[in-house]
């Protein structure tokens, strides 16, 4: 009953945080209506052997469908401006893997697309949640070492040429895409899947007679101007997680930190900083560890915290921050994966930029340990 009560206590907060990012970054816009378009696309493909332990699932390639809604910008905020009148937008997507042992997957996610070579180049960036229908099940899907479990965040990049209303708001566009499914460990095992694959489809834009003209940023102050003093910053971080053996149960974690950022410019801030990590399925690794594999030479009461120090970087969109982090274990007492980890995710400023939400994945390299949804504050 724990574990289950965990189970959907994850899968409720994973929904309302990912609609909560969608919704702020939909409130960015200000009240001037401006043109939206929706689009539809196929795509065929092929899942990639990132890892030798998911060989018996590349058996066929698979296809599905986008549908997407783009809400346009013309500069009416500055950082529109500075980023190349970008558009955001929501996706839904169907994945049919064409292996019944893989299923298929329902994912829905927010995105946003910037724009190059003159607005025929469009590159995307979608996150959000995915539902597959045929996870790993002991007694009857045991092949499926890739999915865990029914729920799993999701990432689709696109590079797509594009070419909008070319005639009466139609367009049409083609390109590639890259679909990753994970549910980041919190239930093992969880292999995962990247699919390449070619995508093609058309577009409407809306209100295509009525599209406003581009705001220019030609009097926005420069961007050195948002150069600010080293800041303090305290984060609390938590989640839950599973080790790699299947079977072995769902724990709570929770990460401390401490950092000093210093904004450079309207869109980069450095950071550099202490993360102390209270993870509790390790601990019960460490002791089945000693039970298992006697060799080993454990005792079973091995520490499993961890303390970290990190350099990161935050990528501002208005109140929005991509952020990213290297950090590297100063204490280790137990050889867990390796002494570097990274960290990737999204921040919302809330209340003059002294409070945030973020939601991030801790990751060793490619190998994901835990999704953390944490609160801080920035101190002045």
């Amino acid at each position: 009953m724990y574990i289950y009560g965990i189970q959907l206590t994850m899968k409720y907060t994973l929904s309302i945080l990912c609609l909560f990012f969608l919704g702020v970054v939909a409130n960015s816009q200000e009240g001037t209506p401006t043109p939206f378009s929706v689009e539809v696309d196929g795509y065929y493909g092929t899942i990639l052997e990132h890892n030798p332990d998911i060989a018996h699932l590349i058996t066929q390639h698979p296809q599905g469908l986008f549908l997407s809604w783009n809400k346009k910008t013309y500069g009416l905020r500055e950082a529109e401006r500075r980023y190349g009148y970008p558009d955001w937008g929501f996706t839904l997507a169907y994945q049919d893997f064409q292996y019944d042992v893989l299923g298929e997957s329902y994912s829905v996610y927010g995105h946003f697309n910037w724009y190059f070579l003159n607005r025929h180049l469009v590159f995307r960036i979608g996150q959000g949640i995915g539902y597959n229908t045929n996870p790993y099940d002991p007694e009857t899907n045991f092949l499926n070492n890739a999915f865990g479990s029914h729920l799993a965040s999701s990432t689709f990049l696109k590079a797509n040429f594009t070419k909008e209303n070319i005639w009466e708001g139609l367009g049409v566009h083609a390109g590639f895409t890259i679909i990753h499914y994970s549910n980041a460990n919190f239930r093992a095992p969880n292999n995962s899947t990247n699919t390449w694959a070619f995508n093609a489809g058309i577009s409407y834009l809306f209100d295509n007679g009525n599209i406003p003209e581009y705001v220019s940023g030609e009097n926005d102050p420069p961007s050195t101007d948002y150069f600010e003093r080293f800041k303090l910053n305290l984060v609390y971080r938590f989640g839950w997680n599973e080790s790699d053996v299947v079977g072995s149960g769902q724990f709570p974690f929770k990460t401390y930190s401490a950092f000093v950022d210093k904004r450079l410019s309207y869109k980069s801030t450095l950071q550099v900083g202490v993360d102390y990590f209270d993870s509790e399925f390790l601990q019960e690794f460490i002791r089945y560890r000693a039970i298992a594999f006697p060799e080993d030479g454990l005792t079973g009461e091995e520490d499993y915290i961890r303390v970290g120090v990190f350099l990161g970087h935050e990528l501002r969109f208005h109140r929005t921050a991509f952020v990213s982090q290297l950090g590297y274990y100063a204490k280790w007492d137990f050889e867990f994966e390796n002494r570097v980890y990274n960290r990737l995710g999204l921040k919302r400023y809330f209340w003059k930029d002294r409070i945030f939400a973020v939601v991030t994945v801790k990751s060793h390299w490619a190998k994901a340990e835990g999704v953390e949804f944490g609160i801080g504050v920035r101190l002045y």
